[in-house]
């Protein structure tokens, strides 16, 4: 039995994974070089297209409980994340080519995963398959997408940040700094006072911005909301928001009283890139230049890549798919990744774990593996397709979806989630061991 898996994106890799791994061969599809989305650019697999942080790396966090989880179950894309980590505080953050290319040579060298560069446009709901094509699907399979599932799509759009070179900024105006002092001192923190804020915030609500041309509803999703469209909310908003300048302290006065405060993260590493933190925009390419200038240390910064916005496309996992991934009108087809309404890199590939696990489980004739609300990697699933709301809005791995305790934990709210997390590491080890 053969499974085709449509689309070599971080879901995509992990369903491939998890189903030759069991023995299954499967026919991995990805249309680069071929043909590219807006937002890639490398012929690789398992591009980041967005940030390279894969978010905080302690269990007390819910994406780090869920990225111990993934390790339980023999995760590609963790195997990779380690082999290309780079300095960053308490967070993983991973080199983009080196995370790329280690899960491109490992899928290659795999004898049960064959690789086709080529688009794929029409689906057989009799062929077992994993649609993984993510939130930047082609036109034409978004169409077949959405006759198979008799639903209409939901789109927003998505931003990403600017990357600037390391030996562009003006060390004398930064600081390297972890907030509260987390981890090690490995952001790049460009404080500001109210006044230079407030030039700053000016400009920012005043740049202009590029056309979104392909659908005139335009809806952003709250978790890459535009660093512009975040500052029209109110002058103030920034401040509680990528700008929060407390638990700060800069090294050279002892003293954490900045304004506000643009966080730069290593993007590579060599240490040579960085990103803004928080800055994914929607500006014209000259005007995030002028604008994100202004911001203390980065009067002539060089701008390796510029903020880019794009679509993105997701399924009403409620109406369409059961906690399993799989279609409730064609069992033989499964989803994974961000067009389920997972949000994020860790949850995206979370879902291609189960996906392909339990369509390994159901071509052998094995009891599925039943998603536990009790952990990171189960409430996600449980979440998206019970969700009762109209519209589905895309889920983060976060403690809110998680079965809490039924007894008090006393002190912080991070030893309950010590607590919460090491819970669900020993039921996922429990299922796994069956």
């Amino acid at each position: 039995m053969t499974v085709q898996v449509i689309g070599a994106g971080l879901a995509g890799c992990e369903a491939a994974w998890q189903l030759a791994e069991r023995g299954i061969e499967v026919v991995l599809y990805e249309m680069k070089p071929k043909k590219f989305s807006p937002a890639h650019t490398s012929d690789m697999l398992a591009e980041l297209v967005c940030s390279n942080s894969l978010k905080a790396d302690r269990i007390e966090n819910a994406c780090g409980l869920l990225k111990e989880e993934m390790r339980l179950f023999g995760s590609l894309m963790m195997e990779a994340a380690d082999a290309a980590r780079v300095p960053a505080g308490g967070a993983l953050a991973v080199d983009r080519e080196i995370f790329s290319a280690y899960i491109t040579k490992k899928i290659e060298a795999h004898p049960l995963i064959s690789l086709k560069r080529e688009e794929i446009t029409k689906i057989n709901p009799e062929q077992e398959t994993i649609i993984a094509t993510g939130p930047l699907t082609s036109d034409a399979l978004s169409e077949e997408i959405r006759i198979l599932t008799g639903d209409e799509q939901l789109y927003f759009y998505d931003a990403a940040a600017p990357v600037v070179s390391r030996e562009s900024i003006n060390m004398e105006r930064v600081f390297y700094a972890a907030r509260y002092g987390r981890g090690t001192a490995d952001y790049i923190n460009c404080p500001m006072t109210k006044e230079e804020y407030d030039v700053f915030y000016d400009a920012l609500i005043h740049a202009e911005t590029a056309p979104l041309k392909e659908f005139e509803n335009q809806t952003v999703f709250e978790g890459c909301m535009p660093v512009e469209v975040m500052a029209k909310r109110g002058e103030q908003t920034l401040l509680f928001g990528p700008l929060k300048p407390v638990g700060l302290v800069n090294p050279k006065t002892g003293k954490d009283d900045a304004y506000a405060v643009v966080q730069l993260r290593q993007d590579n590493r060599e240490a040579t890139l960085y990103n803004l933190v928080g800055f994914q925009t929607n500006l014209k390419w000259g005007e995030q230049e002028r604008v994100f200038r202004m911001i203390p240390g980065l009067e002539e910064a060089e701008f390796v890549r510029l903020g880019v916005m794009h679509r993105n496309t997701y399924l009403q996992a409620p109406k369409v798919l059961d906690h399993y991934y799989r279609m409730k009108k064609h069992p033989k087809i499964y989803f994974a990744g961000q067009i389920t309404g997972v949000e994020g890199y860790v949850e995206s590939a979370s879902s291609g774990i189960l996906a392909g696990l339990n369509m390994a489980n159901q071509l052998q004739g094995c009891p599925m593996y039943e998603p536990d609300r009790r952990t990171a990697i189960g409430s996600l699933p449980l979440y998206i397709t019970e969700q009762v709301t109209d519209k589905l809005q895309p889920m983060n791995a976060n403690f809110g979806i998680i079965e809490g305790l039924d007894y008090r934990i006393k002190g912080k709210k991070t030893e309950r989630y010590r607590v919460i997390a090491e819970r669900a590491l020993d039921i996922v080890k429990e299922q796994l061991s069956k």
